[in-house]
């Protein structure tokens, strides 16, 4: 079933079968729009076919755009309805939200990358290889930038300037932002690029920057196998995607005493509570630090 005819049914059985207010169903409706327009976007996938996962990913995001706790629990509620009311109707075997958790506002950040790490990780990248450059230029974008995939794979040429240094994009809501490029960037893009002259590019991908072998858009899939590959064939052993990038730009920019603003700009947040979890994360660095080297910081030298 398509997410319309889901949602339509969904309203109707709230309607009929539970009696609810219009103001509740108004409100369950723009919820579940607001999970069916995710899904979409991000996954490309039928109610029938959400996970568990893309469900947790999606909370996150609803996280991440500032709502507050009320809004969260209203929507995981929503959610939650929804797919049991498809279970219901034997639309689907299994619910994918009755684990899902109610978002922590505390929720612990994915592994952050150090800079040696990332280091390990395109010095591994085997250059010899049709999309060893590709490769190579996609996580110094990654990192050197802080996109999210989503808007990776969706990068165009005419949105790309070496010359002054940035880079367009395009976020959520079609919300446009200037991110600065840097130099290993810059010289990893500008490689790649003189061998995809020699790519057959299919037609509509002629502004795509990152190219499949086929001269097609990559997918979010394939971003994802490939950074999973590379960070294992430089040995590395944390839980890595390709958002993990983005928060390693992040974290290391507030490590490095970058402005909270500034930041939250570049990453695209529209809440600056969301660009503040970093600073949290860097307390939490530094308390670390203070614990493994001050000499009055250990429990073990008390007297």
């Amino acid at each position: 079933m398509t997410w319309s005819q889901v949602i339509e049914d969904y309203m109707v059985y709230l309607t009929l079968e539970k009696s609810l207010s219009k103001a509740s169903i108004a409100a369950y409706s723009d919820d579940v729009k607001k999970l069916r327009q995710y899904m979409e976007s991000e996954y490309a996938v039928n109610p029938q076919d959400v996970t568990l996962d893309q469900l947790d990913a999606f909370l996150a995001d609803i996280y991440d755009r500032g709502l507050n706790r009320a809004s969260q629990a209203r929507i995981l509620s929503g959610v939650r309805g929804l797919f049991k009311y498809m279970k219901t109707e034997q639309l689907i075997e299994k619910s994918p939200a009755e684990l899902l958790n109610q978002p922590n506002p505390c929720r612990k950040l994915p592994d952050i990358l150090s800079s040696e790490e990332i280091d390990r990780i395109i010095k591994h990248i085997d250059v010899s290889v049709a999309e060893g450059h590709r490769n190579r230029a996609i996580i110094e974008i990654l990192y050197g930038c802080g996109l999210r995939v989503s808007e990776l794979v969706s990068l165009l040429i005419s949105c790309y300037f070496p010359q002054q240094g940035y880079l367009r994009v395009i976020g959520k809501g079609s919300k446009e932002r200037i991110v600065p490029l840097g130099y290993q960037a810059i010289k990893a893009v500008e490689i790649y690029l003189t061998q995809r002259k020699n790519m057959k590019i299919k037609k509509g991908n002629e502004d795509i920057l990152f190219l499949n072998r086929r001269g097609s858009k990559l997918t979010r899939e394939m971003i994802l196998i490939m950074v999973k590959r590379a960070a294992c064939e430089a040995g590395i052993e944390k839980t890595i995607s390709p958002h993990t990038f983005r928060h390693s730009f992040a974290t290391h920019l507030v490590e490095g005493g970058a402005d909270l603003r500034a930041v939250q700009d570049m990453l695209g947040h529209e809440s600056i509570v969301t660009t503040e979890i970093y600073t949290h994360l860097d307390t939490k660095y530094l308390s670390e630090i203070i614990n493994i080297h001050h000499p009055r910081a250990n429990l073990n030298n008390w007297e």
